[in-house]
């Protein structure tokens, strides 16, 4: 059986991220992540969106599991990381930043 909790552990760990980064980065209260593990609930669907949201993942990639620790270069993933970290503004610059780069002659 699949189980919700375990899976947002995992994924909250594979970033390195605690119940209470989750808490801030997804504005879903600290006390409500906790309180699904204290008493075992899964939480509700709106919540689970924007949690995957948060972790930058579909519903769909949630549940299949698809994304498999270490299927990136080490480099990636630090990269990942740092990512998941910033604000929509920052990313938004970074991309643009990114584009330059990408478009500029060699």
């Amino acid at each position: 059986m699949f189980d919700v909790l375990d899976r947002i552990r995992q994924l909250r760990e594979a970033r390195h991220w605690s119940v209470y980064h989750l808490a801030k980065k997804s504005g879903i209260p600290q006390s409500t992540i906790a309180t699904w593990y204290q008493k075992n609930l899964y939480p509700p669907v709106d919540k689970l969106e924007i949690i995957c949201q948060t972790f930058g993942i579909s519903l769909a990639e949630f549940f299949s599991g698809s994304l498999q620790e270490n299927a990136f270069p080490q480099e990636t993933e630090e990269m990942l990381r740092k990512w998941s970290l910033l604000s929509p503004k920052q990313k938004a610059i970074l991309t643009g930043l990114m584009d330059a780069f990408l478009s500029a002659e060699e």
